[in-house]
């Protein structure tokens, strides 16, 4: 076997496991969303976590078949009009990844955990102020008064 035949076959077998990941994950997600025992996610909600789940299979899913281009593209046909091509495949993967993890987690992918369009999400009911520990109270520095009396 050649080298070119290897990383022809690690290709094929990685877009294998690509579409398999999607397929895999989309039956398990819908088996799951249908078992009374597992259905509802830690927000009660079936579709949602039904979506979540299928989401992040299409994700992983997604990743594989990149890696599978980059394989092909780099090690087998390395030209200039096969790399901008895989560049456009790239580019619109990567789209649909962050698409996806936006409607997964509701945050963009550069964001903090904890963080939603830019802005901290408070865990504390809009009625209530959050206390504030020990180390995040600053003590004002004491004043020297100056006639001559006793500080402030």
């Amino acid at each position: 076997m050649t080298f070119t035949e290897g990383m022809e076959l690690v290709g094929r077998t990685m877009d294998v496991a690509g579409v398999a990941a999607i397929v895999v994950g989309a039956l398990v997600a819908a088996l799951l969303a249908l078992s009374p025992r597992r259905r509802y996610g830690p927000d009660g909600d079936v579709l949602g976590t039904f979506r979540r789940r299928l989401g992040r299979a299409i994700l992983l899913g997604l990743e594989l078949l990149v890696a599978a281009d980059i394989i092909r593209t780099v090690a087998i046909s390395p030209t200039f009009e096969s790399v901008a091509v895989l560049g456009l495949i790239v580019l619109i993967r990567t789209f649909l990844s962050w698409s996806l993890e936006l409607e997964i987690s509701g945050r963009w992918p550069w964001q903090k955990r904890g963080t939603q369009q830019g802005t901290q999400q408070s865990t504390h009911p809009p009625d209530q102020a959050p206390t504030p520990t020990p180390s995040a109270v600053i003590s004002e520095p004491r004043r020297e008064r100056h006639d001559g009396g006793a500080p402030a």
